[in-house]
């Protein structure tokens, strides 16, 4: 094994079900530059099964434990959000470079506490989306220009999650403290895409609303109550001054959910589309445009399908800034501005009203 590959510990690396599975674990294996050094998850037998499966010298069922190894160079913490911010600052007190899934923590002054804490070295905030090579290419497209001013984006975002019917391990979503739901985590990558493509967005008018307030829990017949909305409509303009229109719409069936983004500007046009069950951060994007456009970028991670491309795209940023001390990756300001957007949404829907998103001057 080559002694400059950066050691990668995943908390959160179930071999059942879990996200880690399918996206982090992939990502990792695909990249020269990392090895996968160790994982945790709540149990023994996991956490034995997780390390034989996924090929990780050592296995943990303390996630402070894995942090403390001096057998690790960056945490990777792919767990529910209300465990982020301990585990969060245990990593940083131990001077190792994050990696956290989005969002970075449970309410706005969470994650806004955590990014004020992480400045001393590069770490990543999970929205991976806006690294999509297809997504490079299009906001590439039109930064030169190609289709003119952007002038008016139409947005469609599903997730077969937030609809009718769930189970219980998946419960805690529903609850408005877990800071887990449709619009932190559809609506927020979703949004974050927009603005990698037509600059931060500086105002948002929005409507949301809670079309299921029972869904079943289908393990066991019982009815639970969303205290979240399960679909939410932004109107919104850009940096670029373009005027975006979002739907971020909950309960879709699986094979039906697709993400679509059609673009229209002065002198042309483009669209993004795709789509997964794991919504539009899970997986790969097409672009089709009025104006001719190279082929998107190979994914860094070799081999990467599905949920790993995009992933695989942040791993990479993240050691390029581990490497050079440059802050390319999505970080933790990253992961706050992108927590006050959502609040500002969340408070236009509330109240009826235009709200001013924050600005950001440093990301």
């Amino acid at each position: 094994m080559p002694s400059n590959r950066l050691r990668v510990g995943v908390i959160g690396a179930d071999t059942k079900a879990s996200w880690a599975g399918v996206s982090h674990i992939p990502a990792i294996r695909g990249l020269d530059m990392l090895t996968l050094s160790a994982v945790a998850t709540r149990r023994e037998e996991s956490a034995r099964e997780a390390a034989a499966a996924f090929g990780a010298e050592q296995w943990f069922v303390d996630p402070f434990a894995l942090i403390r190894s001096d057998t690790v160079d960056v945490v990777t913490i792919a767990v529910r959000v209300p465990a982020h911010r301990d585990l969060v600052r245990a990593a940083l007190d131990a001077g190792k470079a994050v990696y956290c899934e989005a969002p970075l923590g449970a309410s706005l002054s969470e994650t806004l506490e955590l990014a004020s804490v992480a400045t001393s070295r590069p770490c990543a905030v999970g929205l991976q989306g806006r690294l999509n090579p297809t997504v490079r290419r299009a906001a590439q497209l039109i930064a030169e220009g190609a289709i003119g001013r952007p002038l008016n984006a139409r947005v469609v975002s599903t997730s077969s999650a937030f609809g009718p019917v769930t189970a219980s391990p998946y419960e805690y979503f529903e609850k408005a403290e877990a800071g887990a739901n449709l619009l932190t985590i559809t609506a927020g990558h979703t949004l974050d895409i927009v603005e990698a493509l037509l600059g931060d967005m500086t105002e948002v008018d929005a409507r949301a609303d809670t079309l299921w307030p029972h869904p079943l829990l289908a393990d066991t017949g019982e009815r639970t109550s969303r205290e979240v909305p399960d679909h939410v409509d932004v109107l919104a303009r850009t940096t670029s001054g373009a005027v975006v229109t979002a739907d971020v719409v909950g309960g879709v069936a699986p094979d039906d959910a697709t993400f679509r983004l059609d673009l229209r500007g002065t002198d042309g046009w483009l669209s993004l589309t795709g789509g997964t069950l794991f919504g539009v951060q899970g997986g790969d994007l097409m672009l089709s445009s009025s104006a001719a456009f190279e082929a998107p970028d190979e994914p860094a991670a070799s081999g990467a399908v599905g949920p790993a491309i995009n992933v695989g795209e942040l791993y990479a940023r993240l050691a390029g800034d581990l490497r050079t001390g440059s802050r390319s990756a999505p970080g933790f300001a990253h992961a706050a501005h992108n927590a006050r957007l959502i609040a500002a949404v969340a408070e236009a829907a509330s109240s009826g009203r235009r709200v001013m998103v924050p600005s950001t001057l440093a990301r």
